[in-house]
């Protein structure tokens, strides 16, 4: 079983993988009639879900 903080980070790195994800395809999606609004919603959506896979590293590196 996990203790609690590493349970905490896991449902964190979940969240922000998939969200980041889903708001990273919506930017894709809504950047084919607004490209303005489509990258500004495409790149922070990607960067959440990079932060994501990072905290995937540093669960790794816990003991």
């Amino acid at each position: 079983m996990q203790s609690k903080p590493h349970a905490t980070l896991e449902k964190w790195i979940w969240a922000l993988i998939y969200g980041g994800l889903f708001l990273m395809i919506l930017g894709i999606a809504t950047g084919r009639t607004n490209p303005v609004l489509g990258w500004s919603m495409a790149v922070p959506g990607g960067t959440v879900a990079l932060v994501g896979f990072v905290l995937i590293y540093v669960r790794s590196r816990l003991n």
